[in-house]
């Protein structure tokens, strides 16, 4: 059984205590990047997660569910809030919180990714991490270098993936 952890709205995305944020371009259109974001196994490219399914039905949108399983092994169970696609401006955006882990530690936990037409054709990634661990927090200085080591890995193999 998952460890619950505590639903929150876009908001949280400014006001979490561990904050990460991943903005690049890339030579891809968005409208192939958001299918890239938004298939069954997506993130496929990513080496810190072996699996991401959708467990919801088609069409997509707030309260569809997903499970994503990092190379660790931790599993986690999302759930989608906010989802907005305009195919006719290239805009699309979507978000979730997890509403449970695998692992003890976290009290909250979400993703907010944007994809948008860059300047020069291509797209605009936009990608936010928000989280809340439960108990003593790690002094900033700490905490940054490993969100960095962390997520440094997803971006730089996004980046790879689209280019």
């Amino acid at each position: 059984m998952p460890f619950g952890l505590t639903p929150f709205t876009e908001p949280f995305f400014d006001e979490a205590p561990m904050q990460y944020t991943i903005d690049v371009a890339v030579p891809a259109d968005p409208d192939y990047v958001w299918s890239e974001f938004t298939r069954q196994n997506t993130l496929d490219w990513c080496r810190a997660l072996k699996r991401v399914t959708y467990t919801s039905p088609q069409p997509y949108g707030p309260g569809t569910t997903r499970t994503a399983t990092l190379t660790g092994g931790v599993t986690l169970h999302e759930n989608f809030f906010l989802w907005e696609e305009d195919p006719s401006a290239h805009r699309y955006r979507h978000a979730f919180y997890v509403e449970g882990a695998s692992v003890p530690g976290m009290k909250q936990f979400g993703e907010l990714t944007e994809v948008t037409l860059g300047t020069d054709g291509g797209s605009h990634i936009v990608w936010r991490f928000a989280l809340r661990l439960g108990g003593i927090a790690l002094p900033s200085a700490l905490s940054s270098r490993i969100s960095s080591l962390a997520f440094g890995s997803v971006e730089n193999d996004t980046v790879k993936h689209f280019s």
